[in-house]
């Protein structure tokens, strides 16, 4: 098609050089001059209309003309006259020049129309991908915006981080599958054969996947931003991908602490009155020894179970994120004491070291740093080995409380330390060691609600140490 384009622009040039010189020999009679300039004129409407190679035939064809028909002695391709050689040169170098001079201004007219055509095919796809909504940011939906912008024939989309490949277009090319991994793999760009390009796709120097389009005038710099603005779609379906997924655990949070509630309710009624028959036992003095002895065992046990309750309650509570800190000003010996008094007598042979003085004190939410403080406890009789040493300390460091809960039996591996507070996470000790994976997490919630944080240190000669820091005077609101 183009070849038989081409033909037809080199014939009208043709007949248009034809036309003139019919013009001047058989209609008009002028001098030469005269058909010099209309020659001229002829070769600038072909340079500013068709380029620069049509100009340069039509100049030629002009020439030849010229000295054929119209410079003594006429009929022949010499000149006899030097005062015609003079105008002849004058001609020839004057059309060469004006049609290169016009072929290039019309050159960069072409280029400067493809660039703003090209700016606005990318506006037109930043928008598609930037304003759309849900799904519609998935590879898939990406390649179709990248076919329909640039009205390419073939458009594949390849996610690392997903491993999947999406096209679009006329024709598709899954065949390529394999050559797209490799080269996100690589972060490379290759040219298949048939004319696919292949590029890498990267996001913050890393690449992240890879684009695959049929050669259609994209020079670099244009494929270069195509790419970008498919790091952008991908990065930006990950990041609705992840809201979707936050927004359904916060609702399942929320799901969860509302039936804990009410199963919490259940649980409540019987416990309450377990307590206060084991109550109403031990208050009766004509009781034998082993009767008392076993309701004292009910009595303590219901209070523990209710406390258990509570808790779950709470964690869940927090977890969704429904809760308020309640700061007041305490001394924190005694909530140290109340929270290992819930495990006196479930410590299986740990031995349980109580360093916090009397005159340290804090504001702090009472109830919420007693129980971040049970969960550090709980996880250092679940993960030390029994008759280990369990210490607990608090320290002023600046303007922060430190407070600190240490085993000397057990470690971390390495490969465990940085992934401790993420939630429902148990590392490789973990074992069948009872646990949901969210204590951890919920003493990282309280600290940052208090506006401090929580550490973790361990090594086989110091053993483990959870550090809980937050700051001595003040909740940030």
């Amino acid at each position: 098609m183009r070849q038989f384009m081409a033909l037809g622009r080199f014939a009208a040039l043709l007949a248009g050089v034809a036309a003139i010189t019919a013009l001047y020999t058989l209609v008009l009679q002028v001098n030469p001059t005269t058909v010099a300039l209309t020659y001229l004129v002829g070769i600038l409407f072909v340079a500013s209309t068709w380029g620069l190679v049509e100009a340069t035939v039509a100049s030629i064809a002009a020439v030849l003309c010229f000295n054929f028909f119209f410079l003594p002695p006429v009929g022949t391709l010499t000149i006899a006259d030097p005062q015609n050689w003079v105008a002849f040169v004058a001609f020839l170098v004057t059309a060469i020049v004006a049609s290169q001079l016009s072929g290039r201004a019309r050159r960069r007219e072409l280029d400067a129309a493809a660039r703003q055509r090209d700016l606005e095919r990318l506006y037109a796809l930043s928008r598609s991908l930037l304003l759309s909504e849900g799904r519609a940011t998935t590879p898939g939906a990406i390649a179709r915006h990248v076919a329909d912008a640039f009205e390419l024939q073939t458009v594949g989309v390849y996610d690392q981080r997903a491993d999947v490949s999406s096209w679009a277009g006329a024709r598709e090319r899954s065949d390529l599958d394999d050559r797209m991994r490799e080269v996100a793999r690589r972060g490379t760009s290759v040219k298949d054969p048939s004319g696919i390009i292949v590029t890498s796709i990267q996001l913050g120097g890393a690449p992240i996947g890879s684009v695959a389009v049929s050669e259609h005038r994209l020079d670099d710099t244009v494929l270069q931003s195509v790419a970008n603005l498919v790091a952008i779609g991908l990065e930006r379906a990950r990041a609705v991908e992840a809201t979707a997924r936050a927004e359904a655990a916060r609702e399942s949070s929320e799901l969860r602490a509302t039936v804990l509630d009410a199963l919490a309710h259940e649980f409540k009624t019987p416990l309450t009155a377990m307590k206060a028959a084991s109550s109403d036992l031990l208050s009766t003095t004509s009781s034998e020894p082993r009767t008392k002895e076993l309701s004292a065992i009910i009595d303590e046990e219901a209070d523990r179970l209710g406390a258990l309750v509570t808790d779950a309650v709470q964690m869940l509570r927090i977890d969704a994120g429904d809760f308020v800190v309640r700061p007041g000003r305490y001394r924190l010996a005694p909530v140290v004491d109340a929270a290992l008094k819930r495990f006196e007598h479930h410590l299986d042979g740990h031995h349980v070291v109580n360093h916090v003085a009397g005159d340290i004190e804090i504001d702090a939410d009472a109830s919420l740093l007693s129980l971040a403080l049970r969960q550090l406890l709980d996880n250092a009789l679940k993960y030390s080995p029994a008759a280990s040493t369990i210490e607990v300390a608090a320290r002023g460091s600046g303007d922060d409380i430190e407070l600190e809960v240490r085993n000397s039996g057990s470690t971390i591996p390495e490969r465990d330390l940085t992934r401790l507070f993420e939630r429902f996470y148990r590392g490789a000790a973990a074992g069948h060691i009872a646990g949901t994976g969210m204590g951890l997490a919920i003493v990282q919630q309280i600290a940052r609600a208090h506006g401090g944080n929580v550490s973790v240190t361990s090594s086989p000669r110091d053993g483990t140490a959870f550090t809980l820091s937050l700051p001595r005077t003040g909740v940030p609101a």
